[in-house]
Order: C-alpha cells, then structure tokens, then sequence
C-alpha cells in the first residue's frame, strides 16, 4: 500500500512543486493539499493521512499551533514539518507540540521521498543538534520517571533499539519479528511509559539510563 500524503503549505508554487514531486513517487500517495491550517483541521479529519506535511509559517494559525491540534485528536500522526531555514528555536517547538521531524524546502526531491518514508516507518529526521535539545527537554521535565522495568523484555529489546535509531523494518529484521509485531510492541511501550511519540519514549529511557 502507498503511504498517503497531505500538505499544508500556503506558497502556490512550493505546493504544487510538492504535489508534482509526490505524484511522481511510487511509493505515495497524494490525498488533499491546504493552504492554510484552518482548512486543513476540516480536512484531515476527512481523510487522515499516513503522513501530514506541514510549513511552519503560515498566514492566520502557524504551523506549530496546526500541529498541537492535530496531534491532540490524531496522537498516532505522522508529521513532517517543512521550513525554508533552520531555526532550532521553531523546529523545536515544533517537535514539542508532536512533529515527528522536519526537512528543509531547498532539500534535493530524493530527500522529501525519503524522509516521509522515515516518518512513516517510526523515523525522526532531524540535525543532531536539535535532537539533542529534543532530548534534554524531555530528560528535564518535572514529572516521575516511569520505572522500565514495568517492561517486558521484548519490550526492552524494542525500545533500545528505537533508542539506537531503528526504524521499523530494521528492528523487525533483528529481532526476527513482523512489522506489524514491532508496531504492536510500540504501541504497547507508549501506554507503559505514558509517552504519545518516538522521541519521548526514547528520552525517557535516556533518563531511566542515568539513575
């Protein structure tokens, strides 16, 4: 099955270079393209994508702002945010209110392709930069440490693999399992730990290393 595909970009000219680009790949699937965020929290509703593309600036709500909302109602979302610089500042805050990682618009094509699959797959692009911050935020944060040890050790085995920065299929080929096993763990390590994504999930078994 293609992995199906929405945009949320409010510039003409970048969507439809977007929609050319994602109509060419095999492996997407173009559902709906939004020029702004209010039309895109009716229609995403309607469709639900696999993948969301979401620009960070954009007139009337923001990109950030679209994203908490959307992750609210939809936790198991994947969106990949789209900027035209790399401002740590907006790319974090994105990440903070659900994004799964962020690619730059002046990016080769090829590269658009491949982090949507990673998005897709569990994957989270980003600079090791902002990766660090994304950790640091999530190590400080004043709430409990939820024990792993509440985890089984399949769990364990899946969550230090999601640590390690294994996308879906690579932890499936390891472990000897289906991918739809390892998403099934996932889910289960999410509900255990009390974390909605990835990188949460993974910061809290940063913090449970250091005790």
């Amino acid at each position: 099955m293609p992995i199906s595909v929405s945009i949320v970009e409010d510039d003409g000219k970048t969507r439809d270079s977007i929609l050319a680009l994602l109509r060419r790949a095999p492996a997407l699937q173009c559902l709906d393209a939004y020029a702004t965020a209010e039309v895109a929290l009716i229609g995403v509703v309607k469709n639900q994508p696999d993948v969301l593309l979401v620009d960070i600036h954009l007139p009337g709500m923001n990109g950030i702002e679209c994203v908490a909302k959307l992750k609210a109602q939809f936790p198991a979302l994947r969106i990949l945010m789209l900027t035209t610089y790399e401002d740590s500042h907006l790319v974090f805050n994105s990440l903070r209110a659900g994004a799964s990682g962020y690619i730059l618009k002046n990016r080769p094509p090829s590269e658009l392709v491949s982090a949507i699959e990673q998005v897709h797959e569990g994957g989270a692009p980003m600079t090791m930069r902002v990766a660090r911050k994304v950790v640091e935020f999530f190590k400080h944060l004043p709430v409990p440490v939820p024990d792993a040890g509440q985890l089984s050790e399949r769990e364990s085995q899946v969550l230090t693999l999601l640590a390690g920065g294994g996308i879906y299929k690579e932890i499936a080929d390891r472990l000897k399992i289906s991918e739809n096993t390892v998403r099934t763990y996932v889910k289960r390590i999410y509900e255990k730990l009390h974390v909605h994504s990835r990188r949460e999930a993974v910061a809290r078994f940063d913090a449970n290393k250091s005790l």
